[in-house]
C-alpha cells in the first residue's frame, strides 16, 4: 500500500470520535479508566445509578479530578445518559415530578463533570396519545429549563424504536417537542441505530440511509446532532422492537455500519456503542474493532455514493 494512502487512512479514522456506553460502578473517574482501557476517543456514562430515583450526591473533588484528567486524556467528546426510570412524556403527576427532579440533578452533575450533553428518550404517552405526550415532554423541558437557567449542559432527545406508546420513532415528533420548547437551543438530538432501523429505516442500503439523512435534515436539521448511538438490532426493519446486538451480528450487519462510519459529515460527532457486555469489556473491544476496521477499509461504490449526497 503506497505511503499516501496508508497516511490518509490513518487520518480518517483518528477524525472519527469512537467510543462506548462504559460503566462508571465505583464513579466517574473509574468510568473515564474503563474508557480510555479500550481506547475510546469518546464515551458516555450514567451521573447516578440509573435503576431507582435517590442517589449519593456527586463528589465534588472526584468531578474536578475527572475534568483534569480528561483533559489530558484522548477522550475528546464525554456525555451522559439519563437513568431509565425518567419518562418526560407522562401525564401521571407523581412519575412527572421525579422524572423533571431527577434530570434537574443530572444536569447539575453532568455540568459539574464538564459533561457536554444528557441523552434522554422522549418518554412514553401511556396511551393518552402522541399529541399529549408531545405536550408533556415539552412542558417538562420548559420546567427544567426554567429551574437551570445557567446550565451549560444541553438535553439531547433520542430516536427511538417506537415500542409501544414510545415517542420519537418519528423525527416529526421529535421536531414538534423542539418547537415547542422556549429555550430550544439547549436541546439536540441522538440518533441511535437500532432504534431507526426498527423504526423502519433500512440503512442496510445506500437509498435507505440517504433517505434517513434526507428526512433528518428536513425535520431536525444537522446542527442538532450531537452523537450517535451505534447498535445493531436484533428485531427485523419496521419492527418497532428495541433490541441491541453486537455489531455486525445482527439484522444490520456490517454494511450499513460501513456507510456511517465513512459518512464525512458524520466526521466530529461522537459515536459510541450499547452493545452487551461483559465485566472485563472485551465485547466493546470486538465490537469497537469492527466499527474501526469498516473506517480503512477502501469505500465500496454504494458507500461511495452515500458520502457524496
Amino acid at each position: 500500500m503506497p505511503k499516501t494512502e496508508t497516511k490518509k487512512k490513518g487520518r480518517a479514522e483518528k477524525d472519527v470520535l469512537l467510543g462506548a456506553h462504559v460503566s462508571a460502578a465505583g464513579g466517574p473517574l473509574k468510568a473515564l479508566e474503563r474508557a480510555l482501557q479500550i481506547g475510546c476517543t469518546a464515551m458516555q456514562i450514567f451521573v447516578k445509578g440509573n435503576t431507582r430515583w435517590e442517589f449519593p450526591p456527586l463528589d465534588s473533588a472526584e468531578a474536578q479530578e475527572f475534568c483534569r484528567r480528561r483533559s489530558e486524556s484522548a477522550i475528546n467528546k464525554a456525555f451522559a445518559h439519563s437513568i431509565y426510570l425518567v419518562n418526560l412524556a407522562t401525564s401521571d403527576p407523581l412519575l412527572r415530578k421525579k422524572s423533571i427532579e431527577d434530570m434537574i440533578d443530572e444536569l447539575q452533575r453532568c455540568d459539574a463533570l464538564g459533561l457536554e450533553f444528557l441523552v434522554v428518550h422522549p418518554g412514553s404517552h401511556g396511551g393518552a396519545g402522541s399529541e399529549a405526550g408531545i405536550k408533556c415532554v415539552a412542558k417538562a423541558l420548559d420546567e427544567i429549563y426554567e429551574r437551570l437557567p445557567d446550565c451549560q449542559c444541553k438535553i439531547c432527545l433520542e430516536t427511538t424504536a417506537g415500542q409501544g406508546s414510545a415517542l420519537g420513532a418519528d423525527f416529526r415528533e421529535l421536531n414538534e417537542i423542539i418547537e415547542r420548547v422556549a429555550s430550544s437551543r439547549r436541546l439536540g438530538i441522538c440518533l441511535d441505530t437500532a432504534h431507526v432501523f426498527a423504526a423502519g429505516y433500512d440503512i442496510r442500503t445506500p437509498e435507505g440511509y440517504v433517505q434517513l439523512w434526507e428526512d433528518f435534515d428536513r425535520f431536525l436539521g444537522r446542527d442538532r446532532l450531537c452523537a450517535l448511538h451505534l447498535n445493531d438490532s436484533k428485531a427485523p426493519c419496521g419492527s418497532r422492537v428495541d433490541r441491541h446486538e453486537h455489531i455486525g451480528k445482527g439484522q444490520i450487519g456490517t454494511t450499513g455500519f460501513r456507510f456511517f462510519m465513512q459518512d464525512k459529515k458524520l466526521r466530529g460527532i461522537p459515536m459510541v456503542i450499547e452493545t452487551p457486555k461483559g465485566p472485563d469489556m472485551k465485547e466493546d473491544v470486538e465490537n469497537l474493532a469492527v466499527l474501526r476496521s469498516l473506517v480503512s477499509r477502501e469505500a465500496n461504490r454504494c458507500s461511495q455514493s452515500v458520502t457524496k449526497r
